[in-house]
């Protein structure tokens, strides 16, 4: 395990290397005690480097064998070796030369799984963000472009396949049943996109056929029995090739595409160029196992992961600041693709309610970043929302300024002028600047400037001089070592709504710049008059989310009322709906601090019916809307002193209100929705699961709800329904004897199975209330649990401390306790891991004096632990600070 060296990186101290390595060879000889590595590098030192100067390459915990410089093996005095560098301080005067290194490895024992490390009798690597150097000693940097030539040799009966990046250029047999394959990739990638998979794994093959007419072989390769769960991402995988052509021009490059399912992942999936490895839960499916949202992950991360051949393989990011390049970009492509799908207003609500319970808390805190981060101690700890979610939505802001044409002009300048190269944010934005004309100096502050910004609106409507007036002001919250901000260019998409929920026509606007139906703000403060309004219109305001900021608006309640039941933008109608909810789960909050029974509107509650029964709008846009804001979504608009409890009853409150008064309503679209025909995961079966297992929780809560919920589960036919019911019965009625018989049954039912008693484990720790981590902590022990395997850990652990309000912070701290020994008893394995469990804590400061106070105590008592993992001490010291 790494430890903590203190070092921080900077921006502003990039420099190119001294030295390029333009072609890698690699050697394998696979053992889980001892593997050995042959690396023979081609290096050249650039031009005006003098032969003087060392070559310094990166390793982590490398044991070394041998060195050698153009055949010749180097004496100790040539070089320097320690586990993390091998120095060669007298490099040869030829200005090209190859290095070969051997390094030995102990796949078996790595548990970090960074690097190579084996995984139920399965060689794997993960090498973003500095994995490689766990395997060789190399320029472990994403600006180092090489062309890889591997061969991979293993014992046939171990591992009869054999698989690394690009295509297969030779295979053969071996003495002592030992076989070989050779990979070969043609297309300069950067270290971190290597990837090899060797073991004993089941194939599902099939294949494409590109706009250019070249065949593509197609392989996903999983568990031996496991084929038949493979035939969906099988499917999304050629959708995605197929869209991808259409919606960017972009073609598949090589003739195989490969993807692996292994079931020890850190992360989601990696996109390794030609040979993606996935974690398992994004790649097995079927009705049985898997849920609608199972199936719509996977879609989009097969997805997500294919399209990364060009937007991070083909061009990459020149170093890890630029990360945001290709995931943030690479985002708003598979959302894109996702929208084109299936439902494009509902999958831009799902977009929003995820970016607002994950990024905006992180711009709210302490770990909030650019962007762009412009320093980082720990890079593995910037693969964040604000990367991700954020990134995307500063391209979808590109498109919204510039048009859907022109933007797709400057993506095919992007693919033409950067092809090959390691590139930078500055790269992306100039092209957009150069086939549109436009200067978007200002925009880009988007990348280099965190936190979220405010616009506070009021406006006016003088009746006689037919003129609607927006005052609209910009600010932005101070964030870490950024207290003073800069103004932004922030497109606000708007409507002038008319009393028959169609937009009203104007005849003039001055005071900003308006184009297309988006205000571009750009200073503090603008007076935006429209002249020709005869009427006073509603304001419908960031529609479809132009722009990730949040707004403070003075409106009347029936101008909200109004829009969520008129507006033609079905965004901003479930926008306008949510906004009503929060603000009453709000003021419910208050009055629960008051010791007061919280009270609600009629009408709100009335719109809550209408919602449900308008055979207008789709099953899965009215479970949207109907799903009330979650506790930490109002946690977040609340702001500090929380109390998680006050919060939690409130919310309660509002649920069962809403239950009793629609009743009937309810009760009638339930029974109408009942699926009777064979399963499908198409978007259109899952809105109709989606809306009947929302109105199912209503329903829980009224007299009967246990008995009602355990029949759904006995009846259902499908993984979503029998999940949802149980998810009812033990958030709503925990430890009533139909929830006790329908967990057991689910654990009978699906003991064998790990992905599903991941929804076991993850149902359980989502139970409310202070007893919860009692059953967490015995959970632990369960022998379907493991702390070595991070889909396990992150669906008990991870879902206690990150999703349960109430339980997780619990008033006597019992909760942070058991968060600080598991997260230092993951971090001796998977320090990776151990950090991203650690950002639960990250909204501490916002919590009540007491809560905070443990709260606190908690990360210090991590802060103080001796030999702290780099990746975990960065997390929590920031935290902390």
């Amino acid at each position: 395990m790494r430890t903590d060296t203190g070092q921080v990186f900077k921006l502003e101290d990039y420099r190119p290397t001294d030295y390029l390595i333009p072609e890698t060879g690699l050697t394998f000889r696979l053992s889980p005690e001892a593997t050995r590595v042959t690396a023979v590098l081609t290096v050249e030192r650039r031009d005006g480097v003098a032969a003087s100067v060392p070559l310094v390459l990166d390793g982590d915990g490398l044991t070394l064998g041998r060195v050698a410089i153009d055949g010749q093996t180097l004496a100790p005095t040539d070089f320097f070796a320690t586990p993390d560098q091998l120095t060669i301080t007298t490099p040869p005067a030829a200005a090209r030369f190859q290095l070969l290194i051997e390094t030995e490895l102990a796949p078996a024992h790595n548990e970090a799984l960074m690097g190579l490390y084996r995984s139920s009798n399965v060689y794997c690597t993960q090498c973003e963000a500095e994995g490689f150097r766990r395997i060789t000693y190399f320029l472990d940097r994403p600006d180092i472009l090489s062309i890889y030539t591997v061969r991979i040799e293993a014992p046939h009966h171990e591992a009869p396949l054999l698989l690394s990046n690009g295509n297969p250029v030779g295979s053969g047999e071996l003495a002592d049943g030992w076989h070989y394959a050779v990979w070969h990739d043609p297309f300069p990638k950067p270290s971190y996109l290597f990837a090899l998979v060797a073991g004993a794994l089941g194939k599902v093959a099939d294949s494409f056929v590109t706009l250019s007419g070249r065949e593509v072989e197609l392989g996903i390769f999983v568990e031996p029995g496991k084929e038949r769960l493979a035939g969906y991402a099988m499917d999304a995988l050629k959708r995605s090739m197929k869209w991808d052509e259409e919606a960017f021009g972009r073609e598949y490059d090589l003739g195989v595409f490969n993807i692996v399912a292994v079931s020890d992942f850190n992360m989601g999936a990696m996109e390794n160029k030609g040979l993606n490895i996935f974690n398992d839960k994004y790649v097995l499916a079927d009705h049985e196992t898997a849920t609608d949202a199972d199936f719509a992950n996977i879609e989009a991360i097969i997805a997500h992961e294919y399209f990364h051949n060009w937007t991070g393989n083909r061009i990459t990011c020149r170093d890890w600041f630029q990360l945001c390049l290709k995931e943030g970009l690479t985002v708003f492509r598979d959302h894109e693709f996702s929208a084109d799908q299936r439902s494009r207003a509902v999958k831009r609500i799902a977009e929003v309610r995820t970016l607002k319970a994950h990024q905006f808390p992180e711009d709210q805190g302490p770990l909030a970043h650019p962007v762009r981060p412009r320093r980082y101690r720990e890079i593995n700890n910037f693969y964040t929302a604000t990367v991700y979610e954020k990134g995307s939505e500063v391209v979808r802001m590109i498109r919204t300024i510039l048009g859907a044409e022109t933007f797709r002009a400057g993506m095919d300048l992007y693919f033409e002028r950067h092809d090959g190269e390691a590139a930078t944010i500055e790269d992306f934005i100039k092209v957009f600047e150069d086939v549109s004309g436009r200067d978007l100096s200002q925009f880009s502050l988007w990348y280099h400037q965190a936190g979220t910004p405010n616009l506070t609106i009021s406006s006016t409507h003088n009746a006689a001089a037919q003129e609607f007036t927006l005052e609209i002001e910009q600010s932005v919250p101070p964030t870490p070592s950024e207290s003073r901000k800069r103004l932004m260019h922030i497109p606000l998409a708007f409507s002038l709504v008319g009393a028959d929920g169609k937009a009203i026509e104007y005849s003039g606007v001055e005071g900003a710049s308006v184009e297309d139906g988006v205000i571009h703000i750009r200073k503090r403060r603008h007076m935006v008059r429209f002249s020709g309004v005869a009427e006073r219109p509603a304001m419908s305001l960031n529609r479809g989310f132009s722009a990730p900021v949040t707004l403070s608006v003075e409106q009347r309640a029936d101008d909200q009322f109004f829009l969520a039941g008129h507006d033609n933008d079905t965004f901003s109608r479930w926008q306008a709906f949510n906004t009503l909810l929060t603000e009453v789960l709000i003021s419910a909050f208050r009055q629960v601090l008051d010791g007061r029974q919280p009270g609600f509107a009629s009408r709100l509650i009335e719109l809550a019916g209408k919602i449900a029964g308008d055979e207008t709008l789709e099953p899965a846009y009215r479970a949207l809307a109907l799903a009330l804001p979650s506790e930490a979504d109002i946690a977040r608009d609340i702001g500090k002193n929380i109390d998680p409890d006050a919060i939690f009853s409130a919310r309660e409150a509002l649920t069962v209100a809403i239950a009793e008064a629609n009743r009937e309503i309810f009760s009638d679209l339930y029974d109408r929705l009942t699926d009777k025909d064979e399963f499908r995961p198409d978007a259109a079966s899952a809105g109709r699961r989606a809306l009947r297992n929302t109105l199912l929780d209503y329903l829980s809560l009224l007299q009967g709800g246990a008995a009602l919920a355990a029949r759904h589960f006995q009846s259902a036919t499908n993984m979503t329904d029998r999940a949802a019911a149980l998810s009812v019965l033990a958030l709503r009625h925990n430890g009533s004897p139909e929830t006790v018989k329908a967990l057991a049954d689910f654990e009978a039912k699906y003991a064998t199975d790990p992905l599903v008693m991941d929804k076991w484990f993850q149902i359980q720790a989502s139970v409310p209330g202070p007893q919860t981590i009692h059953a967490v902590r015995a959970l632990t022990g369960h022998p379907a649990f493991s702390m070595a395997n991070p889909n396990r850990v992150r669906s008990l652990v991870g879902t206690f401390s990150s999703a349960n309000q109430t339980g997780f912070h619990r008033a006597d701290g019992e909760g942070y306790r058991f968060f600080v020994e598991t997260v230092l008893q993951v971090e001796k394995r998977n320090p990776q891991l151990a950090a991203r469990l650690a950002t639960a804590l990250r909204s501490w400061r916002s919590l009540e004096p007491a809560r905070q106070g443990k709260a606190r105590e908690a990360l210090l008592s991590i802060a103080n632990t001796e030999n702290l993992s780099a990746d975990l001490r960065d997390i929590v010291e920031r935290t902390l600070a």
